[in-house]
């Protein structure tokens, strides 16, 4: 008589997550199942591994509310590295060949995070501190306060064309280059979502201001976003808020549920506000194209705006100087009267309209609506 056999139990294959939904699922599999090349760009906020070792209280012996949940036990490093190197894959495929993405760690991984980024293949483009400007203290006073998490910011590989969206961080930044150190403060207050109990919901919800500036920084609107570790939705509701599509995944129940009823109440801004035109993007608009299209004339003085150095326009767009002395383009001549071995000469250069000096840029800007055919301006119009 033949000896029966047990069965093997079948595995029913994942679903493929929707966009603008939370998939409920173990965020490898759920990644496994995540068309190849589909997502713009990852946020991930795992587990950060912080091996706790009992309860930590405050000098007034009440006990700290730190993360101890289920998620963040690993057995071993190696356990660790071994999840964090197959999430990361997984991550890694579903990744459109310019894609890239964040992961956000604290000194127990983040080490360890970027080892593994740069063994997949992932090609590191800047680390980020996000400096607390509320940290909580240390309260056994044996290390320093630890202030600040780290995020890396890394594209799909070193061929990746990566979105930065240089022109929007500066203006976000009062018109200076955004750096890498973030002074934003920890999530507390109204932001700080509760449970039933009145508990916090999450113990590592981040603040939305930080969403907001990597996901303004590194996509597009329509644009899809990931974020394996979903927690209570704060990467959806960014993207909600700034027009990006998302992907959450998420495993714990009570998670999902805080998440799905904040993402519903979140209004996505309107599409003027969300649009964004790079500088870098925008159509080339040569020197020459302003005295076709009649803004510049043959003849037309211009001068810097101090008034010290001033050329004629030539027929040719070149530009001269008064005394002869230099002939060329807006940007040859204008290094050259400093002396300085390079200048813009869209902001150096103005022309006079009325009593006021005016860079010549605004011209630039005129005559590329008018070509765009984004808004009619009348020539005699200036874009301050």
């Amino acid at each position: 008589m033949a000896k029966k056999t047990a069965k093997k139990a079948i595995k029913a294959p994942q679903e493929i997550p929707k966009l603008n939904k939370i998939t409920k699922g173990d965020c490898i599999e759920v990644l496994k199942a995540t068309p190849a090349g589909s997502v713009d760009m990852i946020f991930a906020d795992p587990p950060y591994n912080l091996q706790l070792g009992g309860d930590l209280h405050r000098p007034n012996h009440t006990k700290v509310d730190a993360c101890d949940d289920h998620w963040d036990q690993f057995d071993s490093l190696k356990v660790y590295d071994e999840f964090t190197r197959e999430w990361l894959s997984a991550a890694r495929e579903t990744l459109k060949d310019d894609g890239s993405i964040w992961v956000i760690g604290s000194y127990h991984n983040i080490f360890r995070l970027g080892t593994i980024l740069q063994d997949l293949g992932y090609w590191i483009l800047n680390d980020v501190i996000w400096r607390k400007t509320n940290p909580m203290p240390n309260f056994r006073g044996r290390r320093f306060t630890n202030a600040h998490e780290t995020m890396i910011w890394a594209a799909k590989s070193e061929k990746s064309k990566y979105t930065f969206n240089y022109d929007s961080m500066k203006a976000l930044n009062e018109d200076l280059q955004m750096r890498s150190d973030w002074f934003i403060p920890l999530c507390t207050g109204g932001e700080r979502l509760k449970d039933d109990k009145g508990d916090k919901a999450h113990p590592t919800q981040k603040p939305e201001a930080l969403l907001h500036r990597v996901i303004l920084s590194s996509t597009k609107p329509e644009e899809v976003v990931l974020d394996p570790f979903f927690g209570t939705g704060t990467t959806g509701a960014v993207a909600k808020k700034l027009g990006r599509n998302f992907i959450g995944i998420e495993r714990e129940d009570d998670y999902i549920k805080v998440a799905e009823k904040r993402i519903d109440n979140i209004t996505k801004c309107d599409e003027d506000s969300i649009a964004l035109v790079q500088k870098r993007e925008q159509m080339r608009i040569p020197f020459g194209w302003l005295l076709e299209h009649g803004y510049l004339k043959p003849g037309t003085q211009l001068q810097d705006s101090k008034g010290r150095n001033k050329v004629k326009i030539a027929a040719d767009a070149n530009i001269k100087t008064t005394e002869g002395t230099h002939r060329g383009s807006i940007h040859k001549v204008g290094a050259a009267v400093q002396n300085a071995p390079s200048c813009n000469g869209w902001t150096y250069w103005h022309y006079k309209e009325g009593n006021q000096l005016i860079p010549i840029d605004n011209l630039r800007q005129k005559l590329r609506l008018q070509i765009e055919g984004d808004i009619a301006i009348p020539k005699n119009t200036t874009i301050q």
